[in-house]
């Protein structure tokens, strides 16, 4: 039992998450609510990259847990929480350190795709719209030397305010100059390029084409190297497609395996069947169950070769995984003389010896209720204890 839910409420998951269900929740709400996406409220991206950072480290998990937020402030966890960014950069792998080029930013799509396409492989189009240098004015906004150094910021593109808070105290706020708008350039509004409008990019739209590879998971990042948005000056980024695994009506995928649920008859679990499978890839496959071969409710049987295919070497396979669940025929389906021969039928049920001594009860379905009517019966019985407790004797005083 967790003290508090409020990080796992944050990524939309159960106290009860596995790895694989915090990445998944992370990666989706990472994108979505990206300072780049979502500029007017950077505090969300903030709040879910904290719960992501505790939560995927075992140890301020297990501390997280225990004590909720209140034990990660007062230490035990090896320090508070890193940026943000960091923990995005680390996590989608875009992060470049050590790198002497200066390079524009990576966007990042996530692209959703069914067990389908990941089984059989798939070419999807998709359309983005991305910076690009602009050719009229070729990067600089405007004519030649119509580009002046910005007089507010002196070419830094930042302004420092002063203010004064108190006797002996000030306050310095750095903020973007609002002049050239952070650029540390001024061009003259009449040498301005008339394409671009002295932004020194436009606007594109781009056809990137996806290739879907046999195999590929949810969550795998497709890279296009230096397609990123252009920017003068810089090495243009990458555009990575993040893989987003749609949920399958049939099947739920393991690793290499695939999982499914099959519900039988009790007829069928005692006398055998036969039943038809189809696969991602529109295939029939006919599997048989002999009479005389009892299948249990819960029982899981396995077929070699028929999972997800290996990545970049789809001839290979996993297995598909066959969760059996047997279905029991309603209350008084049969007449009694009709239970009697089914009776003799079915191997032969244990004799009970009934003695004056024993107790009968009558058994009933199980609900929620019950837990509640016993846990007050419990708390009745406690207060009738105590009552009795301060009945005890008493000694008389002179």
């Amino acid at each position: 039992m967790v003290k508090e839910t409020g990080y796992y409420d944050t990524l939309g998951v159960k106290p009860s998450a596995t790895e694989i269900e915090l990445k998944k929740a992370y990666r989706k709400l990472a994108l979505k609510y990206h300072p780049d996406k979502n500029p007017e409220d950077p505090e969300k991206f903030k709040i879910i990259s904290q719960a992501y950072e505790t939560l995927s480290d075992p140890k301020k998990r297990k501390l997280y847990d225990e004590g909720g937020e209140q034990a990660l402030k007062e230490g035990g966890t090896g320090g508070g929480f890193h940026s943000p960014m960091d923990i995005f950069d680390m996590f989608f792998g875009t992060g470049r350190p050590g790198q002497r080029v200066q390079r524009g930013k990576d966007v990042i799509h996530q692209m959703g795709v069914s067990l389908e396409e990941l089984y059989n492989g798939s070419l999807r189009k998709l359309a983005l719209q991305k910076n690009v240098i602009c050719d009229k004015c070729e990067g600089r906004g405007g004519k030649k030397g119509a580009v002046d150094k910005c007089p507010t910021c002196k070419g830094t593109g930042m302004q420092v305010h002063v203010r004064q808070l108190g006797p002996g105290m000030v306050q310095q706020i750095q903020s973007v100059c609002s002049e050239c708008r952070g650029q540390g350039e001024r061009i003259n509004p009449r040498d301005r390029c008339k394409t671009c409008q002295g932004n020194k990019t436009i606007r594109e739209r781009k056809i990137l084409e996806v290739h879907v590879d046999k195999g590929m998971k949810d969550g795998q990042k497709i890279t296009y190297n230096g397609e990123g948005d252009q920017e003068p000056g810089l090495e243009p980024g990458d555009i990575i497609i993040v893989l987003d695994e749609k949920e399958h009506p049939t099947f739920r995928r393991r690793g290499q395996d695939l999982i499914m649920k099959l519900e039988i008859e009790l007829v069928e679990a005692l006398c055998g069947f036969q039943k038809v499978i189809k696969t991602l890839d529109e295939r029939d496959l006919l599997i048989t169950q002999h009479p005389g071969e009892v299948l249990k409710h819960d029982d899981i049987k396995v077929v070699l070769s028929e999972g997800m295919p290996l990545h970049k070497n789809p001839f290979e396979k996993g297995r598909l995984i066959i969760h059996f669940t047997v279905k029991f025929p309603e209350s008084g389906f049969l007449e009694t003389p009709e239970l009697k021969k089914l009776e003799e039928l079915l191997p032969k049920k244990e004799e009970c010896i009934v003695t004056d001594e024993m107790e009968e009860v009558t058994l009933q379905d199980y609900t929620k209720n019950h837990q509640a009517q016993s846990n007050f019966r419990n708390a009745y019985d406690d207060d009738d204890e105590d009552d009795h407790r301060g009945q005890g004797v008493q000694c008389q005083t002179h």
